[in-house]
């Protein structure tokens, strides 16, 4: 199955130079209809360039604070000299969505 999501230039940018190997997303309905060996089709907001990649494997956890003890920070989009923090997720979805959905992340490999 193909789906598409929408990304910041600079988590975008990661993924096409090969440093962020995982997109953390809230797992709600949309992303529950993703499984493994699926294709997503990745469209940078800012430049509307798009990008394929094979979901290699999903992670599911209740919150952001617990996903982000099993990753480490590169592969989820911080640079090694950046302090990683669930709590910057909370820019994209609540506490309470968090609670609602869980989370999910999605390791991905590009095609």
């Amino acid at each position: 199955m193909k789906h598409k999501m929408h990304l910041h230039d600079v988590p975008y940018s990661l993924i096409k130079n090969g440093t962020k190997t995982v997109e953390l997303r809230l797992y709600d309905d949309k992303r529950r209809a993703i499984n493994i060996g699926d294709i997503i089709e990745l469209e940078n907001r800012k430049t509307k360039e798009t990008m394929q990649v094979k979901v290699d494997n999903l992670y599911i956890y209740p919150n952001f604070v617990e996903l982000y003890k099993h990753f480490d920070k590169v592969s989820i989009g911080y640079c090694k000299d950046e302090e990683a923090s669930p709590f910057d997720m909370l820019d994209y979805y609540t506490e309470e969505e968090q609670a609602k959905y869980g989370v999910v992340g999605i390791k991905i490999k590009k095609i």
